[in-house]
Formats: structure tokens, sequence, C-alpha cells
């Protein structure tokens, strides 16, 4: 099953099983009678099957009429994992990571798919990420790799777009990665069902058509069972709660001469058996202040 969350013309805010195939969507089976979220049906320990119960049903609303929010708009956690595949880690000069390296990101700055992402007036060091994104689909703690996966609900593509100076300004990267808008999550939540070797996937980034990422999810140094099982081991999971899985080799900061995203640019995140996450850049106004 494909689910997504979603905005409709009069802008209300819903979620449901996309209709259609990943190149071609055709509409979307709402689920809002039921649920107020996808974050709360995953809630649900009968959640996922109410939602494969309405498989098959006429679509509810257009895809064209919607516009798209993040795959979970109101995450309580998002923990993303720094330098966690081996071609990364080569272009970057670090040692191998003995843990995995955690940091967040709010969900206010995320955008959905098709969206624009946000390059904000203090930086012009806007940088892509491709990644994978993990949706955790029962409440865990302390739990081992070996059952980590029966704790995942889903997979999704994430652009966790970085402002590489303000990464920069010391050792805690938070600031370079929380800017409004600048991490785009979408387009729908496939179910685990629909992958079953998640790491035979292929993750690949493209900027105005040039790819400039590419890597098979087994370059993870941490893969998804550990991270689920390492995260879990500090906090309780939740439902809902997403784990962005690190970003492969090929990141603008690494090109000579570095390769920013800028305003008119167009950004693709593809991973296979799930779709394409696809971002317009957009800058923010010299005199934009709240």
């Amino acid at each position: 099953m494909k689910l997504t969350s979603y905005k409709d013309q009069a802008g209300h805010e819903s979620f449901g099983l996309v209709v259609g195939e990943a190149a071609s969507p055709q509409g979307i089976i709402d689920l809002g009678d039921r649920y107020s979220s996808l974050r709360d049906l995953l809630a649900d320990e009968q959640g996922l099957a109410f939602a494969r119960s309405r498989t098959g049903q006429a679509p509810s609303i257009a895809w064209s009429e919607v516009r798209l929010l993040p795959v979970i708009p109101n995450p309580a956690k998002i923990f993303c994992v720094g330098v966690n595949y081996a071609s990364h880690i080569k272009e970057t000069g670090r040692e191998m990571p003995p843990k995995p390296m955690i940091f967040t990101r709010f969900a206010e700055s995320q955008v959905g798919a098709n969206e624009d992402m946000v390059c904000p007036k203090v930086s012009d060091q806007f940088d892509y990420e491709g990644e994978l994104a993990v949706i955790i689909g029962k409440r865990s703690r302390y739990v081992s790799p070996q059952h980590a996966m029966e704790r995942v609900a889903g997979y999704s593509c994430y652009n966790d777009g970085s402002l590489r100076d303000w990464q920069r300004h010391s050792q805690q990267f938070a600031p370079g990665k929380n800017f409004s808008k600048t991490g785009a999550f979408g387009p729908w939540m496939v179910t685990t069902d629909e992958l079953p070797d998640v790491a035979a996937q292929t993750l690949k980034t493209r900027l105005n058509g040039q790819e400039v990422q590419s890597a098979t999810l087994d370059d993870l140094i941490f893969d998804v069972p550990t991270l689920v099982s390492y995260c879990s081991s500090f906090i309780t999971l939740e439902p809902g709660d997403v784990i962005i899985t690190g970003t492969t080799g090929g990141v603008g900061a690494f090109h000579k001469p570095p390769l920013w995203m800028k305003a008119g640019d167009t950004v693709e995140v593809e991973v296979s058996g799930i779709g394409v996450l696809r971002n317009g850049i957009v800058k923010e106004a010299d005199d934009f202040a709240i």
C-alpha cells in the first residue's frame, strides 16, 4: 500500500490510500472518516488492516486536486543519522563511526512532495541529501535488531536539505538542519510488505535532471534494524516517528566547486520500489521577518 497526507483545494487536511502506479497516481481513497491523521492510524493496531480493507475502492479525490503534505505532517520525533554510508564517509574523510551519529529535525522544517524547499536569506550553501525515511508503526523500547523490523510501518523518500555553513558553526548539526521548509518528505509511505528487502533498493538524487548521488541501500553502515534498535534504546519510539537513515556520497559540499541548490532548481530523490520525491527551490525574501 501507498499512504499519503494531503490538503484539498478547500484547505482541509486529510490522508489516505494512493490509487494508481507510482509513475501515474490517479487519486486518493480518503481515510479521514475514521482517523484524524496517518499518525493516528498507525497508532491503532488495526489501522493498517483497516486501510488495506479499503483498497480497490474508487478514489475519493483526484490526484490533480490535492497538495501533498509531508507523509507524517505531525511526527512526535524525527531522528536523522549522520555519515551513515560508506561512500559518504570516504568523501568526508571521517573515520568509521562506532555508533550511529544521531541529530534531530523538527516537523515544522518539512514540506511535502512538489512543494518548494526554501533557501534562507542568511545562507547560500543549501545542499541536497537524498535519504531513505523509516516510519515507525508500533510503540518500541529496547527492541532488539532481530525484532526491529516488526516495528516498522513503511518507508518514504527524504531530502534532508542542509545549510552547510550553519551546520558547521559548531559540532552540533541542528542549526543547519532545521530552517523552515528545508526538509522534504514524500510523496508517500510504502508499507514494508511491499519492500521485504529494503537493502536491495537503490537511492538516487538528481539536480536539474543530472544524477548527483547513487547507491544501493546495502551501503548503509548502520542498517535499518540497527537504527531502530539503537534509537529505541535511548527513547521510546512511537507510531509515526521517523528515522532518516543518512545520505550517500555525492553531496554538493564535496563537489569542486561546491554544487549548491539555488532558486529555480529542481531536485529529485528517488528510491526504487517507493517513488520520486520532487521539489523546486526558491530563495527566501531579503525583507522576510516575523
